[in-house]
Formats: structure tokens, C-alpha cells, sequence
């Protein structure tokens, strides 16, 4: 995978489901971690890598994301005197060049991916799933790319070890360990009925890709509800290109859900210098009220 990959396909069309009533009008991925969109988290983290131009796969009504990342001259002129303020404004717009994509049915995350081609054009990429918020520094993407500069046209996702007794409800590798934290992949498995895993490693959402994995993708069939899936399009790819699963340093946060939305934001709170203490004795509170 070549050191250097410029843009980076997010898809952000889901309906939001776990998050009803409030996804009727905010779209999931603007919900926040804190005083920031989860959607935030994921770009800086591609701007951290170098990705300079980054491709939201959106549906109709999810309108407001693209509201976020546009110039709000009048408020930033209200916020003219306050310069903390005026930064935490600009600061999601000027971390890339953010374009969208419309994906007219919910056809599945293969489907989506497949909607940035004209957009990816002939070049690698990343793909990042919002619902993944990773902590730590350097991010994902960067581990990956570093991990893969050496690796040709190889392509790569990224992995973590979860519970055997909980396997069964994730994606999983079957793979042969290569050295630092890599993994030769051998075969995906979505959900393997339990007791039947290759492994424990499971998928997380972040992807270096090669554009060759569009046409693998125009030639997947319909599966798991009758959607075209990344991991069945991964599988095609592999038959002319190799794929390696990167494990990754940094604490995962299930932002699909809103338990894992609530905890994502308490750590993060306890880590910031600006909101620790009130953090801390605020869960203090709260469990001496239990």
C-alpha cells in the first residue's frame, strides 16, 4: 500500500436506527462525543494520516451534515471577539476538503462504497465507518499506513481481539500472523455460528483499499439482507490481491449505539484538561446515588 493515500470515503447514509427518536431529524453521525460530532472524531483522524480530501456517503434528509461543514460567515462574525469560540467553529471545516456523495437506497456498506467511485477515481483509499471512535495518538489510518508502506498494492482493515464468547457477533479473519501486529488474511467470515471462528479478530471499521476493489464490488451479489456487502467484495479482491489485517493500539468506542455513545463520552471528558474534574465528581455523584 503506498505511504501516501489522499482521500478517504466515510459513509454516513444509515438511518440511525439504536438512536430513534432523535435520528428523525439529527443525523446519527452529528450526535455528540462531548461538544463535537462522532463524524468530527473520524475526519480529524483521516487529516491526521494526511488524507487531504475526504468523500461522505450521505442519504436524502441527512442534509444537515452538509450543513456542518459549510462557512458560517454570520456566526463566525458574532464570534469575532471570542477567539476559542471562533476556533472550535472553523475547526471541522478546515480540517479537509469534504465533498458528498448521495446513496439513493440503502443497498448495503459495499453499496456505499461503491457510490464514491466517481468521486475516488483511480487512486487508493481509505474507508472509515463513523460508528468506530478510536482514542489514540497517532490514530488508526496512521498505524495502518505505517504498518503498510512496504506492502505494495496490498490492502488492509483493521482488527482487534474480542471475547471468544462473543465472537459470533462480529466479522472475523481467518489469518496467519506476519510480524508487528499484522496478519496475512486467508478468508472473512461474517458472524460465524458459535464454535466455529477461525479466530478472534475482528473487523473494525477502517479500510485501505485499492481501486481495483470497485470492480469487485460491481460484481457482488446481493447477501446477509440482500445487501451488497464490503466483506463479500474483500473476498473477490483477494483472489488477485493480498489482504492484511492490522491490530491497532487505542480504546474502540461502539458509537452505533448510545451506551457506547454515553461512555464514549465520559472518558473523553475525563481526559480533557478542560472538563476532567467536573467529569469525575459528577460520576462520583452519581454513584453515591446508586
Amino acid at each position: 500500500m503506498p505511504a501516501a493515500i489522499r482521500k478517504a470515503v466515510i459513509p454516513a447514509a444509515g438511518l440511525g436506527t439504536r438512536f430513534l427518536p432523535v435520528t428523525r431529524s439529527v443525523p446519527k453521525e452529528l450526535l455528540p462525543i462531548l461538544d463535537r460530532p462522532m463524524l468530527q472524531y473520524v475526519v480529524a483522524e483521516a487529516a491526521e494520516a494526511g488524507i487531504t480530501d475526504v468523500i461522505i456517503v450521505t442519504s436524502p434528509g441527512k442534509e444537515g451534515i452538509a450543513d456542518y461543514f459549510r462557512p458560517r460567515p454570520d456566526l463566525e462574525e458574532r464570534l469575532a471577539d471570542d477567539a476559542a469560540l471562533l476556533e472550535k467553529v472553523q475547526s471541522g471545516a478546515r480540517l479537509a476538503d469534504v465533498s458528498f456523495v448521495i446513496q439513493e437506497e440503502p443497498l448495503g456498506l459495499g453499496h456505499a462504497v461503491l457510490t464514491a467511485r466517481d468521486a475516488v477515481g483511480d487512486e487508493p483509499f481509505a474507508v472509515i465507518l463513523p460508528d468506530d471512535i478510536i482514542a489514540h495518538t497517532p490514530g488508526v489510518l496512521s498505524q495502518m499506513m505505517s504498518g503498510m508502506a512496504d506492502a505494495g498494492d496490498a490492502a488492509a482493515v483493521a482488527v482487534e481481539r474480542v471475547p471468544w464468547e462473543v465472537v459470533h457477533n462480529y466479522g472475523v479473519v481467518d489469518a496467519e500472523p506476519v510480524g508487528g501486529g499484522g496478519h496475512r488474511v486467508r478468508g472473512l467470515v461474517e458472524k460465524p455460528p458459535p464454535g466455529t471462528a477461525p479466530s478472534n479478530l475482528s473487523i473494525v471499521g477502517r479500510y485501505l483499499l485499492p481501486s481495483a476493489v470497485f470492480d469487485c464490488l460491481e460484481r457482488t451479489p446481493p447477501g446477509a439482507r440482500n445487501e451488497i456487502q464490503l466483506t463479500d467484495g474483500l473476498a473477490l479482491l483477494m483472489e488477485d490481491t493480498p489482504l492484511y489485517a492490522c491490530e491497532f493500539e487505542g480504546i474502540r468506542y461502539d458509537g452505533g449505539n448510545p451506551m457506547g455513545l454515553l461512555r464514549a463520552s465520559l472518558e473523553h471528558a475525563l481526559q480533557r484538561d478542560d472538563t476532567r474534574d467536573a467529569a469525575a465528581a459528577l460520576i462520583r455523584e452519581l454513584a453515591d446515588g446508586l
